[in-house]
C-alpha cells in the first residue's frame, strides 16, 4: 500500500465514524397505553385502525413502540383503575379515547387526576363543559383529543325521523338531565322542530330502572318516535332500550351506530373508525414533543349513517330510497 492510498483510507474511515457511530445509536421505545371500554374482540377492529395509522406516521409496534393494552370488558367502574396501572407503568402516552366516551363528566375529570404529567388522547362528547379541557382551542393541561359533540347532529336526526314518517307529529326525546352536552342539543331541536312542524316532548332518564318508565311515558303521550341523544349510560344498555323502543313500537334514532347493532332502528353520528385513525395523529404529534395544553380539541368531520332493516321490518316501516342511498352501512 502506498502512502497516497495510506492517507485516503485514514482520511475515508475518520469520515465515516461518525456516520457509523450514529447508525450503532440505539433506537428509542416509546411506550403506549391503549385503554379500551370493550373486551380485546370489541375493540380490535378500533385498536387495528389505530395501529395502522401509527404505522403510517413511521411509529412501528417491535421498532420504535410497544402498546400496553387494558381492556375494562364493558365495565365502567374498571376505567379509573386501568388507568391507573397505565400511570405506574410511566407509559409515554395513554390512548383512553373511547373510554372517555362512556365516562359520564365527573367520572372522566377523577380518571384524568390520577396522572397530571403524562399526556391523554381522548374522546368526549362534551370535553369542556365536563371539565375536561379549558377550551376546545387550548386544553391548558395534560388532555387533548376529540369532541364527539355536535348539536347540529341532533338536527339531522330529527330531519330523517321526518323523511322516515312523513306525518311525523310527536317526538319523545330521551334526555340524561346529568349530560352538560344534552341542554345545547335540545335548544338546537327546539329551532329545527318548529320549522318542521313537529313538537318535541323531554323524557328523563338518569339511571336504568328509570327507562320503563320513561318509554311508558311517552307511550301515553302518543309519540311518533323517539331520540335517544348521546349519553355513557343510554349506550351502556342499549339493548335494553332498544327493546324498549320495539316493545312501545317508537321508531328511533341514535347517535352511535352500536345502539343499531343492538336492535335500534337508525344512528348518524362521528364515524369512530376516523375517530382512532385521528387520535393516532395527536399521539404521533406528542411522542415528537408537543404538548397536550398546546394541540387543539377537534370536532368530528366525518359521519356515518346505520339503517336497521330487521327492526323497520319489525316496525312495519319502509324505509324511503333517498335515505337507503345515503346509508353507509344497512344492518339485514
Amino acid at each position: 500500500m502506498d502512502r497516497r492510498t495510506f492517507i485516503i483510507g485514514v482520511a475515508l474511515g475518520v469520515l465515516a465514524a461518525p456516520f457509523a457511530a450514529r447508525a450503532q445509536q440505539p433506537v428509542k421505545v416509546y411506550r403506549i397505553g391503549f385503554l379500551g371500554f370493550g373486551s380485546r374482540e370489541t375493540s380490535a377492529p378500533y385498536l387495528k385502525v389505530f395501529e395502522d395509522s401509527l404505522r403510517e406516521l413511521g411509529y412501528v409496534e417491535g421498532r420504535n413502540i410497544t402498546i400496553e393494552r387494558r381492556f375494562a370488558e364493558g365495565k365502567i367502574e374498571q376505567l379509573p383503575n386501568l388507568l391507573a396501572e397505565l400511570v405506574r407503568l410511566k407509559v409515554d402516552v395513554i390512548m383512553a379515547g373511547a373510554a372517555f366516551v362512556y365516562l359520564p363528566g365527573p367520572a372522566a375529570v377523577a380518571a384524568s387526576r390520577l396522572t397530571q404529567t403524562i399526556p391523554i388522547v381522548m374522546f368526549q362528547g362534551d370535553p369542556v363543559g365536563s371539565g375536561l379541557v379549558a377550551s376546545l382551542a387550548r386544553p391548558g393541561g395534560n388532555i387533548t383529543g376529540l369532541s364527539l359533540f355536535n348539536p347540529k347532529i341532533a338536527v339531522k336526526q330529527l330531519e330523517m325521523l321526518k323523511e322516515v314518517i312523513p306525518r311525523l307529529a310527536l317526538v319523545a326525546v330521551l334526555q340524561n338531565p346529568t349530560d352538560s352536552s344534552h341542554a345545547l342539543s335540545l335548544n338546537e331541536l327546539d329551532v329545527a322542530a318548529r320549522s318542521l312542524r313537529v313538537q318535541l316532548q323531554v323524557f328523563q332518564a338518569r339511571e336504568p330502572d328509570e327507562f320503563e318508565t320513561a318509554f311508558a311515558a311517552m307511550t301515553r303521550e302518543r309519540a311518533s318516535a323517539v331520540m335517544v341523544l348521546g349519553d355513557s349510560t343510554f349506550l351502556l344498555h342499549r339493548a335494553r332500550i332498544a327493546d324498549l323502543a320495539k316493545r312501545q313500537r317508537l321508531p328511533s334514532v341514535f347517535v352511535q351506530r352500536e345502539h343499531v347493532e343492538a336492535g335500534g332502528l337508525m344512528a348518524y353520528g362521528a364515524n369512530v373508525r376516523d375517530i382512532n385513525r385521528r387520535a393516532a395523529t395527536y399521539v404521533a404529534k406528542i411522542l415528537k414533543g408537543a404538548k397536550p395544553a398546546d394541540l387543539p380539541v377537534e370536532q368530528p368531520t366525518k359521519f356515518e349513517l346505520v339503517i336497521n332493516l330487521k327492526t323497520a321490518k319489525a316496525l312495519g316501516i319502509t324505509i324511503p330510497q333517498s335515505l337507503l342511498l345515503r346509508a353507509d352501512e344497512l344492518i339485514q
